[in-house]
């Protein structure tokens, strides 16, 4: 296995954990964007507040995208393995 070869598997999977976990991290994001603006209007500055709302994002975005997500890791999974023979000559 060379360099580039490490280098190019290296690059796939981090493009893939990137990809996957974007929906679920921009959405947490969001939700925490606007709890702070609320509590920055309302001067209500409770620590815990903005725990449940982003879990349940987190949750609903897990169930939105949760098979595109598996679907994409999947197919990175079955072309690992595919080309696992090439990889070692």
């Amino acid at each position: 296995m060379t360099q580039e070869t490490v280098i190019y598997l290296a690059r796939e999977a981090l493009g893939v954990a990137l990809l996957v976990s974007a929906p679920i991290l921009g959405l947490s994001m969001l939700v925490g964007l606007i709890i702070s603006i609320l509590q920055a209007t309302t001067q209500i500055h409770e620590q815990t507040l903005t725990f449940i709302p982003k879990i349940i994002a987190a949750v609903i975005a897990l169930l939105i995208f949760g098979p595109w997500m598996l679907t994409t890791l999947l197919h990175f999974a079955e072309t690992l393995f595919t080309e696992l023979p090439n990889f070692i000559n």
